[in-house]
């Protein structure tokens, strides 16, 4: 049987209202080696400096697959037992494709995309994860490692994105991270601009669209364990209570619906 690894970075968790508890004790239920980096992040940085972080907790990570988790990413409790079988089958592929479950409210969520989170150490340790648009994706000798190219496992990625964050945190934080972009390439892009109240509505706008999409429903008692507590008592001023309001507001085209399903059953 392989040993697993897990990295993940948290840098002041309590004051960004990361599940980071939560987070912790899933990983621990899976892993054999937990490895946590960023807590010496700096405020103001480059956007490079994610994919560095990134790599530095696989540096670290010693076993022989290594699982690149966010925060708010979590595995339910019923998938754990299939992860190392899995990953065990598939030693002579650099990685393992996760897709990934997003959600804003806990009564429903979307099939964002497909990742490569599980990244084959004892095999390919000179994997970079350096790549991609937003430079933290895995790489090989410069190329990216691409989804499509690798084995997709069936087990979800749960994520939950900004859930348990205030406008006030979101607004900051948007900012911090919009002005890193700039700084590393020297456009906005669709981070809106340098200022809370301006990156706040860049992503509200993104968060208004991606909403639509969230059509397929689960209930809190179906969540992972570690987080359902969390999720019953999520107050008002956090963005899962209603997503700012999104709950009530938000219509749904047939098409929405159509899309959602296909992409969750295809």
């Amino acid at each position: 049987m392989i040993d697993l690894s897990i990295a993940t970075t948290m840098t002041n968790p309590e004051d960004r209202n990361d599940p980071w508890k939560e987070a912790l004790d899933c990983y621990n239920q899976i892993a054999d080696e937990l490895v946590v980096v960023g807590e010496d992040w700096p405020y103001e940085f480059k956007f490079d400096h994610i994919g560095k972080t990134f790599h530095k907790g696989f540096d670290k990570c010693s076993g022989d697959w290594v699982l690149r988790m966010d925060l708010d990413y979590f595995i339910h409790e019923k998938d754990i037992p299939m992860i190392k079988k899995y990953l065990a089958k598939n030693m002579d592929s650099p990685a393992v494709a996760f897709r990934q479950y997003q959600f804003f409210t806990p009564d429903r969520y979307h099939v964002k995309t497909k990742l490569c989170m599980a990244l084959n150490k004892k095999m390919f340790p000179n994997i970079k994860l350096d790549g991609g648009g937003d430079l933290c994706q895995p790489t090989i000798n410069g190329k990216q490692i691409l989804p499509t190219n690798v084995p997709n496992i069936p087990i979800p990625i749960w994520q939950y994105d900004s859930m348990f964050r205030t406008k006030e945190i979101i607004a900051e934080d948007r900012a911090r991270f919009a002005r890193a972009w700039h700084r590393q390439f020297n456009t906005w892009g669709d981070r809106g601009g340098s200022e809370p109240d301006i990156a706040y509505a860049a992503w509200f706008k993104m968060i208004e669209t991606k909403y639509k999409k969230h059509v397929l429903k689960t209930k809190i008692k179906h969540h992972p364990i570690y987080i359902q507590e969390k999720l019953m008592n999520l107050k008002v001023d956090q963005f899962g209570h209603d997503a700012f309001g999104l709950k009530a507001s938000t219509r749904r085209s047939s098409k929405d619906h159509l899309k959602g399903y296909i992409e969750r059953y295809s």
